[in-house]
Parts: C-alpha cells; structure tokens; sequence
C-alpha cells in the first residue's frame, strides 16, 4: 500500500468537519454511482473494537505493559456501566483521544496497523458482515467504513478488505506527524451521520438510496440518514428501534461468543484516552530516564 497520506477533510456551514480515505489504488467508476453502503466497524464489522485490538498490538510490541491495558481497560469498562455518555464526557473524550500519538510519524502508525490488522483483526471480522459489504460491491456499489478510529487506521482496514475507503477521526498532522490535537470533532453519533452526508454531497451520493449497518443505538442518526438501515449485532436499545421501524436485523453472535466480545467492545473508547496514552507515558518516562542516565554518564 501506498502510505501517503491522503484524507478529505470537509467542513460544512455549521462548523461540522467529517474525513474521509480511499483506499489505494482507487476502484473503477462504480456501474451504481448514487449507491453506496456504510458499516460502522466495531462489533459491525469485526469482533469487538479496532482500537482495542490496535492497543493490544501495540502492547505486544512493547509499547505499553499488558497490565496497563487491562487496568485501563477495566476502569472504562466500569465507567460505561456506572454513567451515561454526555455532552461534557465526549468533550473530555475529545482533548484526550489522540494524545497517545503526539509526536508519531503518520506513515509509522499505518505500518502499525497493517501488522496488528493482519495479526489480530483479520481473525475477528464477521464473515456474515463481510459478505453483506461484498454484495454490495457486487452489486456495484461504493462501500465504506464509519469508524470513532483515526481515519488513517479505518483506511488501513478498508484496504485489506477491498472496501472503497474509510470515514474515520481527523488527526491532526504537521510535516509529516501528529500533534496529539484534532481536525473537528470524534466520528462518533451524530458526526457520522453529517460525515456521510457529506461524503454524499461530494460523491454525488443519493443517500436515499444508500444503506448503513451497526450494532449501536449511537449510530440512530447514521442508519436514520439513509433509505436502507440494518441492525447488525445489536446492542437492546438498537433492537428496539429496528422493531420500532422495521429494519433489517442481523445477528452473527451466538451464546457465549456474544458475552466474550461484549468487553472489547464496551472498553474500547477509553482505551485510545486511557491505556495507550498511559503506555505513551511510560515511554516518555523511559526515554527521559535513559538520557538522565547518559547525562550522568557523561559527567
């Protein structure tokens, strides 16, 4: 793959900004140029959530301790299950997201991606929900990835998956590197819905005619947005409003798998605010303790 970076940014008259990758090398003119279809990613199209996934990759490399991921991993999870997603906690959500990779080099954290994707993704996409993006290729439709993820991690797996390109957060990057701040806002809730509308917009997109799938009651203005809305492993409050509407449900889980996914899945935000940023501590701590220690050497 390619690793220039080449995301869209589109800010609308409300201050909204959406971004948007294709993947390389770019498809043929699609025969249905007004269709397309939009998965959210975590626990849509993949067992539990990307960026839980990406942090134990990158835990494994040494990048951050195991236990580290679990403590933060454990204390989002009690978080979500104590309190209520609000204005003022996806405010802080926000100013602590993409903190972890300050400093980080773009084209370092898609080489990441790729080898976490291929060693710890790939197993865990839902065949169910692969085959439902691919008869939409088939059929000649654009598909593309919603995702909370930077834009540049959502590209990656839209790519190993010959999906057309990925709606993800915008980062920040100068000369080439992250400054741990964000371009707009997190895509998550209703930021996904003014992403598509936007992508339409430049697309030349009829979203009547488009279709989006999720397991989340969150995603209601994404589904809500486009003529065709599917329940994809949904979450009670999701149920209810695809009965409530009568839209499509799918359902991949079975048993026990469902409950084993559930954590990942639950955990997932705080752990780009939580565990990697920790671990992104303790290699400033280490990298300042080494060069005390070649100070001192040099005394």
């Amino acid at each position: 793959m390619a690793r220039s970076r080449k995301v869209t940014v589109s800010t609308d008259v409300h201050g909204h900004t959406a971004g948007w990758s294709q993947t390389e090398p770019a498809p043929p003119v699609a025969p249905d140029p007004r269709a397309a279809a939009f998965f959210d990613v975590d626990n849509t199209m993949m067992q539990g959530a990307s960026i839980y996934w990406f942090a134990r990759g990158l835990a494994a490399r040494n990048y951050f301790t195991t236990t580290d991921l679990a403590r933060f991993a454990w204390q989002q999870l009690r978080y979500r299950l104590l309190a209520r997603e609000h204005t003022g906690d996806m405010s802080q959500a926000k100013e602590a997201a993409l903190a972890f990779i300050e400093g980080w080099r773009v084209d370092d954290i898609e080489i990441l991606a790729e080898e976490i994707f291929d060693e710890l993704m790939a197993p865990r996409i839902w065949a169910g929900t692969r085959r439902l993006a691919q008869g939409h290729l088939d059929a000649g439709e654009r598909v593309w990835l919603v995702s909370a993820a930077p834009v540049e991690i959502g590209r990656v797996i839209a790519a190993r998956l010959k999906l057309t390109g990925a709606i993800g957060t915008v980062a920040e990057v100068v000369d080439g590197a992250y400054t741990g701040r964000l371009v707009g806002d997190l895509m998550h809730g209703p930021a996904k819905a003014e992403a598509i509308t936007s992508l339409a917009a430049v697309e030349g997109l009829d979203l009547g005619r488009c279709s989006a799938y999720s397991d989340s009651a969150n995603d209601l203005p994404m589904l809500s947005a486009v003529g065709r809305a599917v329940a994809v492993n949904p979450d009670a409050a999701l149920l209810r409003q695809a009965r409530q509407h009568g839209w499509e449900v799918r359902d991949f889980r079975t048993g026990r798998r469902a409950v084993k996914i559930a954590v990942p899945s639950t955990a997932a935000a705080g752990l780009v605010a939580g565990a990697v940023t920790a671990g992104m501590a303790l290699q400033r701590r280490r990298r300042d303790n080494r060069a005390a220690a070649e100070r001192r050497a040099t005394r």
